[in-house]
């Protein structure tokens, strides 16, 4: 973070006094800045005549938009498991399992019902807040939290549909994809896809 601070110190100063960005990129190259950090900080600026080199808008972080958006994601990760857990659940009652001794009860229903119940409205408000706040100050989808958010919740999403595509895939290999599990598997396909949709330009910029 201190050579950031000290490379971007530098690159103003010397677009400041008049240097070409060339130039100034080169100096950067001997120097040993990668072609990542020279060209990131150079568009760090923009030039306007009679006016010192003026700074483009940066990505930020904030303590009260980690509270926000922590519990944004963990409110969707709890609606998404027990929308799963529940559909789950509905398709053993319409599919049963054959080799089952017991038929299961009805607990883990209610569980995941009062759960949703209770996370549902939560997640709805907290993206109204989120989507009311974005509309009006654009900067904020700057939030480096926002982001990192976003990215685990992708990461996530994407290790599970492709989980459960090797799952289809094997048990149909293996003569054992049954409609049971085809439909399990196509629940948890809508569900993660959803996720995605709703994310999906959260990595902007």
């Amino acid at each position: 973070m201190a050579q950031n601070s000290e490379l971007t110190d530098f690159v103003n100063a010397a677009l400041g006094a008049g240097h070409d960005r060339d130039d100034i990129a080169r100096a950067l190259a001997d120097a040993g800045w990668s072609e990542r950090e020279r060209r990131e900080a150079l568009e760090g600026w923009q030039m306007v005549a009679g006016l010192p080199p003026v700074p483009r808008p940066r990505a930020y972080v904030s303590a009260r938009e980690a509270v926000i958006y922590g519990l944004l994601f963990i409110a969707l990760c709890v609606v998404a498991w027990h929308l799963c857990s529940l559909g789950f659940r509905v398709i053993d009652a319409v599919l049963p399992d054959p080799a089952a001794l017991y038929p299961q009860g009805s607990g883990g229903m209610r569980w995941s019902m009062a759960a949703l119940i209770v996370f549902t409205p939560v997640f709805a408000l907290l993206n109204r807040h989120v989507a009311i706040q974005a509309a009006q100050d654009p900067g904020r989808r700057r939030s480096l939290v926002r982001r990192w958010f976003a990215s685990v919740t992708l990461l996530i999403c994407a290790l599970t549909l492709l989980g459960d595509l090797v799952l289809t895939l094997y048990s149909f290999l293996d003569g054992e994809l049954t409609p049971r599990l085809l439909a399990k598997s196509l629940l948890l396909a809508v569900v993660a896809g959803l996720v995605l949709a709703y994310y999906r330009d959260e990595l902007d910029g």
